[in-house]
């Protein structure tokens, strides 16, 4: 099997995957997930698209993710795994699918505006 290359992003985290056949190793910047992400929900978000395909320790993954804080790279890895694995086999899209790991959730930061305090609060107003 070739290197099978993905990316998933949520808020403003990019994880960019590379994916082999392999032991179940996960490499995250270098570091294994585990002392990467410390807590476990966080782990369970790493491992949640092997969990559900049934392909628990059957790849290698090497993972480069940046931006963002913890949750949001945890949560991209875990769409970067899902589209490889749908990749890799197309079967696996239904049951990924029917757990919501294969769309890319669009909430965002909403911007601040100009006039107000922060997106929507706003400045506090005397009336005298």
């Amino acid at each position: 099997m070739e290197v099978i290359n993905t990316s998933g992003r949520r808020k403003t985290s990019v994880a960019r995957i590379y994916m082999t056949k392999g032991s179940g190793n996960i490499e995250v910047n270098g570091r294994d997930y585990k002392t990467y992400f410390s807590t476990p929900t966080l782990q369970y978000y790493v491992t949640q698209s092997f969990n559900v395909s049934k392909t628990a320790n059957e790849y290698d993954v090497t993972v480069n993710v940046a931006g963002g804080g913890i949750t949001g790279q945890a949560q991209a890895i875990r769409l970067a795994i899902a589209k490889a694995l749908v990749e890799i086999n197309p079967e696996y899209k239904k049951d990924l699918r029917a757990e919501g790991l294969v769309t890319r959730d669009p909430r965002m930061v909403e911007r601040k505006k100009f006039g107000q305090k922060k997106a929507r609060a706003r400045f506090q107003f005397s009336k005298r």
